[in-house]
């Protein structure tokens, strides 16, 4: 094997292991910074959704209480989740692989009942009384996707419906029956909110920044090689050859070669210069035979 095809062989073979490694460290990197980036639109979302619940409670509700039509009709506009649930219903209609619920254990409406993954969330909660977020990761027939989970604790404003039905407006029992969504105690967790992201379209964009990085790297291992090999072959083979070749010929007897040149002071340049010396005191020890 040629001088040159083993620098290749061992260029390749430090390469190979040095993209080996920088893929698993930006793939990890990347998905991490996916994830991040999906928790990031999930807490949005928490925040957007706690946000509407607050401005429903202390402006909207106060104000459609006041309406005559409240006392005879139930208003669901004046419930803080409801209000939640409408507004990100329309923000579904735009992003439909977005998910928030309001889920709870003892729903007044059972549309908002726990299912059996949401309600492990809620006793996560209620046996984890310092938690106040949950982040994890589910798969579903779409990909995967993230979620943070917040407890919902019941409120002494809660508490004016929930409490016992007796309590409860008649409008409300009117609409939604005595059966469900009562028996709430101070500060119990009642529920979760859950807001789940899709991670597909995140982790599609990792892997192609990882098929780049990669396709970047590689380009630039090749034209790396090219480059090296070019510089070697004009550095050390080419001179290394004019020196084998004169050799050969003066081993053949032909000692009447005029010197090679010596360029630089390099290493090759040395040998240059060391062969052109020994070519010297050969041509002399003949003379002095002869």
């Amino acid at each position: 094997m040629k001088l040159l095809a083993k620098i290749n062989l061992v260029l390749v073979l430090v390469f190979s292991i040095g993209m080996l490694l920088i893929a698993h460290y930006a793939r990890n990197f990347l998905t991490e910074d996916a994830r991040q980036q999906v928790l990031q639109q999930a807490e949005l979302m928490e925040a957007s959704a706690s946000a509407t619940k607050d401005y429903t409670d202390q402006e909207v509700s106060p104000l459609l209480e006041q309406t005559p039509q409240h006392n005879a009709t139930f208003l669901p506009q004046t419930i803080p989740f409801y209000a939640a649930n409408a507004t990100f219903k329309r923000i579904r209609a735009t992003y439909p692989e977005y998910v928030i619920r309001e889920a709870a254990l003892n729903p007044t409406n059972l549309d908002d009942r726990a299912l059996d993954w949401e309600a492990d969330l809620i006793n996560y909660f209620r046996n984890n009384s310092g938690q106040t977020q949950h982040v994890g990761e589910r798969g579903t027939p779409t990909g995967p996707m993230l979620y943070a989970a917040t407890p919902i604790l019941a409120a002494s404003g809660c508490l004016t419906c929930h409490s016992d039905a007796s309590l409860a407006p008649k409008a409300m029992l009117a609409r939604y029956g005595r059966d469900h969504g009562f028996g709430w105690r101070p500060s119990e967790v009642v529920g979760a909110q859950i807001v789940s992201v899709p991670m597909s379209v995140a982790i599609g964009k990792a892997d192609n920044g990882l098929r780049s990085l990669l396709f970047g790297l590689g380009a630039i291992f090749l034209l790396t090689i090219v480059l090296l090999d070019i510089a070697l072959y004009l550095i050390v083979i080419r001179p290394l050859r004019r020196v084998s070749r004169n050799a050969d010929i003066i081993s053949k007897g032909q000692l009447e070669m005029p010197p090679l040149e010596v360029k630089g002071k390099d290493e090759i340049a040395e040998v240059t210069a060391s062969f052109n010396r020994m070519h010297t005191s050969l041509i002399k020890a003949f003379e002095m035979l002869n």
